[in-house]
């Protein structure tokens, strides 16, 4: 069974929780009792040492190991501490025993635990000025009993009650924790969901963590992406079949009526025909065009250029066009040679591609100009019209397939609205970068720039 993000993290919670709370209860739980038991050790060595300077002081007062004070701390700590002494002087004899109390406070019933507990004997000379006066022997219990077995185990309960308890609220905050670390996956996962059905849904950043929020983040700015793609592909489709559909109904009337015999097929009209099917020829092989360029595995073949050379090629190229439609084309040539590195087929395709435009878009008795920019990391080339200019909100949508802002030059021009686009697709290939700034019946400049050295 596959676990869900949130329970896994709540089981990795949990997990630390518990080893920590085990780990620090034990060396608790057990570090009490040893603590403890170290504690009582050394307070019966205490009191141990206690009766034999009694019995030494007594002895060097009355020439007597025992006295009634020394009689009365054997009672005390026998019927305190559970120690019991039996003392014996040079001799041997027993002249003072505390150990029959032992028997005498089981039979009363004092110390229940008692009767279970073992006991150890230790054996200590007592001795005055180097010479042995007798032999005191200590019983007392391996065990703990009476207070200090009930201390100790009201200790080991309140560390007891204390584990459970925190291992409660290590559950509770575990999967309080669990469900506020996975917040942001489970929103991210739901909008993943709704977006694999085509539903456009928002991820909140607003309470997402620092890393969840740029993914968050990341994926609103990619589901904005793949809508705005799919919006373009809808009018990427509108618009082909209204390209194709125009071309297409006028072959269509044309054909029909040569064979419903109405039009005589004759030189004009069959070049009409014949227009509108290269029309049809042009859309397809610029389709094909921009297909390929957008291809990221389609390699450029990159050599060095000279734009100097680049712009007379233009020059010589387009003079005619130019004064054919009386438009004046002045190239500006620079005076040494400025070389980078590019394809130049596909750079003489860019420039070609915005040398039309510029013709296209210039009225007759006005001023087309191209020239080169040198810049430290770039090489610009600016094509500067004077021809009906753009407006600005159609600007940022030059570079999409078959748009237009003035639905009208299709038909004054003969365009098909790809141009641009393959321009861009090309551009992008080489790194480099391509800036419009027009104004309305003012005129266009067009920068494209390509970087001097391939980058890869």
């Amino acid at each position: 069974m596959k676990l869900t993000l949130r329970t896994k993290i709540f089981i990795y919670l949990l997990l630390v929780s518990l080893c920590g709370v085990f780990l620090t209860s034990f060396s608790i739980f057990f570090g009490v009792e040893n603590q403890f038991s170290s504690y009582l050790q050394i307070s019966r060595e205490e009191k141990t040492s206690f009766v034999e300077e009694e019995i030494i002081r007594t002895y060097q007062q009355t020439g007597s190991l025992v006295s009634e004070q020394a009689n009365s701390i054997l009672h005390d700590q026998a019927m305190t501490e559970n120690l019991f002494y039996t003392i014996y002087d040079q001799a041997g004899n027993a002249v003072a025993d505390s150990t029959r109390m032992q028997h005498m406070m089981r039979g009363m019933g004092m110390h229940q635990q008692a009767e279970t507990v073992d006991y150890e004997t230790s054996s200590h000379p007592i001795e005055v000025d180097g010479e042995k006066i007798g032999t005191m022997e200590v019983v007392y219990p391996v065990e703990l009993v009476g207070e200090d077995f009930t201390f100790l185990k009201s200790i080991q309960k309140n560390i007891l009650i204390a584990v459970i308890a925190i291992i409660l609220l290590s559950i509770l905050f575990s999967f309080l924790f669990s469900r506020r670390l996975s917040a942001g996956f489970t929103r991210l996962s739901t909008a993943i969901q709704q977006l694999k059905k085509h539903k456009r849904v928002d991820v909140p950043v607003k309470d997402l963590s620092v890393e969840m929020k740029q993914l968050g983040e990341s994926f609103n700015e990619l589901a904005n992406s793949l809508a705005k793609e799919e919006q373009l592909r809808k009018q990427f489709t509108a618009d082909f079949a209204h390209e194709l559909r125009t071309p297409l109904a006028t072959l269509r009337s044309q054909l029909e009526a040569y064979q419903d015999g109405i039009w005589e097929p004759t030189p004009e009209r069959l070049q009409k025909s014949h227009h509108e099917l290269m029309r049809l020829v042009r859309l397809v092989n610029e389709l094909e065009t921009l297909i390929a360029v957008e291809n990221p595995q389609k390699k450029l073949n990159m050599s060095t250029l000279d734009a100097r050379e680049l712009l007379r090629f233009m020059d010589s190229q387009f003079q005619a066009a130019f004064h054919k439609k009386g438009v004046v084309l002045r190239s500006y040539f620079p005076n040494k040679e400025i070389h980078f590195r590019a394809d130049e087929d596909r750079v003489t395709q860019i420039l070609t591609n915005l040398m039309n435009n510029a013709l296209q878009y210039t009225p007759t008795g006005k001023t087309v100009k191209i020239f080169t920019e040198e810049k430290e990391q770039y090489i610009c080339f600016i094509v500067m019209d004077e021809g009906i200019g753009i407006k600005q909100e159609d600007i940022p949508f030059l570079f999409e397939r078959f748009y237009r802002g003035d639905k009208s030059r299709a038909t004054k021009t003969g365009g098909i609205g790809i141009g641009l686009s393959i321009v861009k697709a090309l551009v992008d290939a080489h790194h480099g970068t391509i800036d419009f700034n027009s104004e309305v019946g003012e005129g266009t400049t067009v920068t494209v720039c390509f970087p001097k050295k391939e980058k890869h």
